[in-house]
């Protein structure tokens, strides 16, 4: 069987799951049903636990009862989740549905890229694994483009319901396509007997062998968590400095497009500059750019959210890519669990700092809190000088 139609299929699941116009005026359509600054945090914690609880049980049963059924329950999720948003008008109903989200993620974060990469490994192309992940990114990039543009636009002449009732039918087409993948053989059809106890302790031991791996997927961590905040409350930030809403999807569609080159081309920065050199530069960048988002309330700190942008594209390929090269084949779901069961554990933790700077100094000052957590992770960084292997 051609398993590289899988990779296809991928690309069009990956298009749906980024159309989602709704993301361009969530926090303003939050906003408008009674949340505020801090019940949003609160709202982020519930999800940020969710996934820490099942993160590596959700990458254990994509192990053990495959990958492609785990795809699918995401896309059911997010179908689901978009459809109770339609009516949330209490707190505890946004908390349910980022409970949803939560278990969509978990459902999906290490299933997509082991499905990724044993479908390229049936193929005899795995080493193709960050350019295909590129893009996927890309292909998801330019559908959140798009639907940053539209979503605008239409919030700007009609109700916000409209889309997110745009957003679940572009969810439901995703679960459609989702239901034609085909799994890849892999070993976990021969492992049914390995327990939960024996998945957890070889993964812990995959880190504890390979510190270099666990600094690599460290960077991801940290700067996933750390763009998280700006991809969250960027809308938030332009409501306070006064921009129109009519431009918030040019300023989203900026944001996602300047991460299409990262994202496109990490596979050829690997090869030609150190991963030390690249996640320490993209380190660097974090740490300044969010400073400066926390101290310029104006177009210098829309530049800085740009330029931070520009480099996370950088990090995913590279960090995942790192791991999946080198666990096999039948933990790959549950390793990767454990690096955005880690990042969710980073978002708890600076959530909490996030929310407490933000009531006191407005949004300015959770930025400021972010600013300083990515600076001491940098100094780690640099002071921890690992060799780590091409």
């Amino acid at each position: 069987m051609n398993y590289t139609k899988n990779i296809h299929k991928l690309y069009i699941i990956s298009f749906f799951f980024g159309l989602m116009p709704a993301y361009v005026i969530e926090r303003l359509f939050w906003k408008a049903r009674g949340m505020t600054i801090q019940m949003v945090v609160y709202a982020e914690i519930i999800y940020a636990a969710t996934i820490v609880l099942l993160e590596v049980p959700t990458g254990i049963l994509a192990d053990k009862w495959g990958r492609k059924n785990m795809i699918v329950v995401c896309a059911f999720l997010g179908s689901l989740e978009f459809f109770l948003l339609i009516y949330s008008t209490e707190f505890w109903h946004f908390a349910v549905v980022v409970f949803l989200a939560g278990i969509a993620t978990t459902a999906y974060s290490g299933s997509a890229n082991a499905f990724l990469f044993d479908s390229l490994k049936t193929s005899g192309a795995e080493t193709h694994f960050e350019k295909e992940l590129g893009r996927i990114n890309a292909i998801d990039i330019t559908s959140t483009i798009i639907a940053a543009l539209s979503g605008s636009f239409l919030a700007s002449r009609f109700d916000f319901e409209l889309n997110y009732w745009l957003s679940f039918g572009g969810m439901t087409i995703a679960m459609l396509f989702s239901f034609t993948l085909v799994e890849p053989p892999n070993q976990h059809e021969s492992d049914e007997t390995t327990n939960f106890r024996e998945y957890i302790s070889t993964s812990f031991n995959v880190f504890r062998r390979n510190p270099a791996i666990f600094q690599v997927v460290l960077v991801g961590m940290v700067t996933g968590a750390a763009i998280t905040f700006i991809d969250e409350f960027w809308q938030l930030y332009l409501d306070r400095i006064g921009i129109p809403i009519v431009f918030f999807g040019i300023f989203s569609a900026a944001t996602f497009l300047l991460r299409i080159p990262g994202t496109l081309f990490a596979y050829l920065l690997k090869s030609t500059f150190s991963y030390r050199s690249l996640l320490i530069t993209v380190s660097v960048v974090f740490s300044i750019g969010i400073a400066c988002i926390a101290l310029f309330k104006g177009s210098i700190g829309l530049i800085a959210i740009l330029i931070v942008c520009l480099f996370a594209g950088i990090t995913e390929p590279l960090t995942t890519g790192y791991l999946h090269h080198r666990i096999d084949s039948k933990m790959r779901a549950t390793v990767d669990s454990f690096q955005s069961l880690g990042l969710n554990v980073i978002m708890i933790l600076t959530s909490l700092g996030f929310g407490y700077f933000s009531t006191r100094y407005d949004l300015f000052g959770g930025f400021g809190f972010i600013a300083i957590f990515c600076t001491i992770f940098l100094l780690y960084l640099t002071m921890d000088k690992k060799e780590l292997d091409i």
